[in-house]
């Protein structure tokens, strides 16, 4: 006890020594250090502020556009950054590393990954069964809107398709997605009279005429993120296989990264702004609060439990036991990351503060961050798992449907394969509910009945994808130290050697030009 004591009172003592030697010039260099996630927090605050003291004011949907306009141009930025950054990133990032090396790495990633994403989805689905929110009377909503339908079976099947693009230009813009029609199918019967009269047996032929719902091959606007990953992941290590002569390719896209991570810099520069407008014109935009139900707010007031239990307790912890290092510094690092994800509502979007936060504050692994970044805002959606199974379980508890333990294991599964096929896009979560609900026999209609508070949520879950991504990449970067440093001595080895090879073409050089310097000289004599 008296040890104890005695060391709370030596670190008193250093911290107090330590707030006396702070100078004026300690503080004005903390503030330029961190002046960036400075006036990003102090975004958010008057965002939240400004939208709250508008919203008495009743402004037109015309209007909040054109108050929400400079946030609407934050957003156009990011997302004109994530397609050159996605593949340069990756490219560079699986070239940088031989087949072995980023082998092993992608096996500690997607190991990452699906644990992160089944601790997810276990937690939301205990969260929504503890405190079930779904008690009451579905007469509580309001108006439900029809859902177009979508069946699992396709829904996976799409999965696969878009990994592979027909069309590389076209992926840049459209993903695959099934579409339905109807076709008439005839069906020709033969009636045969005899069973009825056993003296004339005749038979009558009749046509029949049935409609049948069939899968038309069909696009959808928006990056197709999943093909371009896994092209820039092989193409990455074809030219890092091929050494000398795949060097030009590696250096052109070395520099196109480099380039974007500049105007990256640039962009944040602007993104307070951006995210002031942006969180100001969806508070202004939202329904009345007073207005939503009991079940609805229980339901949020779920998911953000969830969300935090993962996000502040698993993802750290996990952290912490691996790494052994403070978590909380680490997270502090990602702080505007985290906030433009709060902000924008997109994990690739955010995709290049996320890049800048790791490189330049938590000195992450450059080799790490672009090979693990990009896979990560694509196919790692810790929150968006989260939400999906235990929106899906909420859902049943309104219809006053029991979920046997087979069914729970199915959402859990469904919701976890559904969050890899998530687009990291605004509210891409709704549009994969539709599988996660279909695969358990539920009304997908009743989405609708989470719309009003989905866009808050949205933010949320963003939040907790992104934070997921970076702490796999401070994971993934601790258990590759090994590989990353037998990198760097033969990289090193390599250098040496291209030096040593040059050397004596420079000597022969000086030699030539001293002996030509000496013929010039006895010939001036002459």
């Amino acid at each position: 006890m008296q040890r104890i004591r005695e060391g709370i009172h030596i670190r008193t003592m250093k911290a107090k020594r330590k707030v006396e030697e702070i100078s004026k010039e300690d503080i004005q260099a903390f503030l330029k250090k961190n002046a960036f996630v400075l006036f990003t927090v102090c975004a958010v605050i008057v965002g939240i502020i400004l939208g709250f003291a508008l919203r008495p004011y009743k402004m037109t949907y015309r209007e909040i556009k054109y108050f929400s306009f400079p946030g609407e141009l934050l957003m156009r930025m990011l997302q004109m950054l994530v397609l050159p950054l996605l593949v340069s990133s990756l490219i560079t990032g699986m070239a940088a590393l031989d087949s072995k090396a980023s082998g092993k790495m992608g096996i500690r990633a997607v190991i990452y990954y699906m644990t992160t994403t089944f601790i997810a989805v276990f937690i939301g689905i205990l969260i929504v069964l503890i405190i079930h929110p779904g008690k009451g009377s579905k007469e509580e909503f309001g108006k439900q809107q029809t859902i177009e339908q979508v069946s699992p079976a396709d829904a996976f099947l799409d999965l696969i398709r878009n990994m592979f693009p027909p069309n590389l230009v076209q992926a840049c813009t459209q993903q695959f997605k099934t579409k339905y029609g109807k076709r008439s199918v005839h069906v020709t019967v033969t009636v045969n009279d005899t069973l009825f009269n056993s003296t004339n047996g005749t038979q009558e032929v009749m046509e029949l005429t049935r409609e049948e719902v069939i899968p038309i091959p069909g696009q959808v606007y928006g990056v197709n993120a999943l093909g371009l990953v896994v092209f820039s992941m092989c193409f990455g290590l074809i030219i890092g296989n091929m050494k000398e002569q795949g060097q030009l390719l590696r250096d052109f896209f070395d520099s196109l990264n480099e380039a974007i991570m500049r105007l990256v810099a640039i962009i944040m520069w602007y993104a307070p702004i951006g995210i002031l407008f942006l969180i100001a014109g969806k508070i202004v935009e939202m329904d009345d609060l007073t207005q939503m139900g009991g079940q609805l707010g229980m339901y949020t007031i779920t998911v953000i439990i969830g969300l935090t239990i993962h996000a502040v307790i698993i993802l750290p912890t996990l952290y912490f036991v691996i790494t052994r290092q403070n978590p909380f510094i680490f997270i502090a690092g990602l702080l505007q990351a985290l906030i433009t994800a709060l902000g924008t509502s997109s994990s690739s979007a955010t995709l290049p503060v996320t890049f800048k936060c790791l490189e330049e504050n938590n000195r992450i692994d450059k080799r790490i961050t672009r090979f693990v970044l990009p896979v990560g805002a694509t196919i790692n959606m810790d929150g968006t798992a989260l939400y999906e199974a235990l929106a899906a379980i909420f859902i049943a508890q309104v219809n006053n449907m029991d979920m046997n333990f087979g069914q729970i294991i199915t959402i859990s599964i469904t919701a976890t394969a559904a969050s890899i096929g998530a687009a990291g896009i605004p509210q891409a979560g709704l549009v994969t509910m539709v599988i996660v609900l279909t695969s358990v026999g539920l009304p997908t209609d009743d989405i609708t009945l989470i719309i009003a508070v989905d866009w808050f949520l949205d933010r949320l879950r963003t939040t907790t994808n992104v934070l997921g991504d970076s702490i796999g990449a401070g994971i993934v970067e601790f258990l590759s130290r090994h590989e990353l440093r037998s990198k760097d001595v033969e990289m090193g080895n390599s250098v040496l050697e291209e030096k040593e090879r040059k050397k004596p073409y420079k000597l022969i050089s000086q030699d030539s030009d001293f002996e030509n310097d000496k013929h010039g000289h006895r010939e001036s004599s002459m």
